[in-house]
């Protein structure tokens, strides 16, 4: 299982979940945030710390934003690492 960022995500530049994801599995492009799904190591440390409440476990995504398990997996792959600040 994995982490998947969502829609809420969109437009936020906060970026608190990324101290806290052990894998750094983040990446970022103009748009928002992303988790590749290959390197996320599910420990969910990166969801209370959301404060959009954008961060679900894959099997969570509500429905509306089911298409994001895909966007994650494609952005991740496409965008480079996302910046500790």
């Amino acid at each position: 299982m994995t982490m998947v960022v969502t829609e809420p995500c969109r437009g936020c530049k906060d970026k608190s979940c990324l101290p806290v994801c052990p894998a750094e599995c983040f990446y970022e492009d103009s748009e928002m945030l992303y988790i590749d799904p290959d390197e996320c190591v599910d420990c969910a440390a990166c969801v209370s710390e959301c404060p959009v409440e954008a961060i679900f476990y894959e099997d969570d995504v509500p429905e509306k934003w089911k298409r994001y398990l895909g966007i994650n997996a494609q952005k991740s792959r496409e965008c480079l690492p996302a910046a500790l600040d």
